[in-house]
């Protein structure tokens, strides 16, 4: 059997949560995504439109789409930003409210179950593993610095 990469493990597994997800979200009538940006956005104060993008990692096209839907599902309104008169705040409705609870509580369910069958310590050593590869990736140093880079079989 071949030795398993690093980022297989990651994609697989993130490919495996992602399909959880996005059946529990069927439930609800929605998407992993969908349940993902009404977790980003502040219950209390709204958020920028522009701010909520770079805070879940995606590209405004994507992040467009999905608030055109919520907005059409009635889970979140665009008013304007009383501190900026050119930008927008996404604020959830009532409707909006009740579906964050429900994404925050299956969220809390994956936690949960994980937690109960993963030790502290190897939870522990795996948001060490995360942030490190996410350090290493922001800081460029995986492909730009060739002392480290991977020695090919040959040589």
């Amino acid at each position: 059997m071949k030795e398993i990469t690093i980022d297989y493990a990651l994609r697989a597994t993130w490919q495996a949560v992602a399909r959880m997800y996005n059946e529990e979200a069927k439930t609800f009538d929605g998407t992993m995504a969908i349940g993902f940006c009404l977790l980003s956005i502040d219950p209390k104060k709204g958020t920028p439109s522009t701010a909520l993008g770079p805070k879940m990692g995606m590209e405004a096209t994507s992040l467009s789409r999905i608030l055109k839907s919520m907005e059409q599902k009635g889970l979140i309104e665009r008013r304007p930003n009383p501190e900026d008169g050119r930008g927008v705040l996404i604020h959830l409705t009532a409707f909006g409210l009740q579906m964050r609870e429900d994404s925050k509580r299956v969220v809390l369910r994956f936690n949960e179950v994980v937690g109960r069958h993963v030790s502290a310590a190897d939870l522990a050593a795996f948001f060490r593993v995360t942030q490190t590869i996410t350090h290493l990736i922001a800081e460029k140093k995986i492909y730009t610095n060739k002392a480290d880079a991977p020695v090919s079989p040959s040589q």
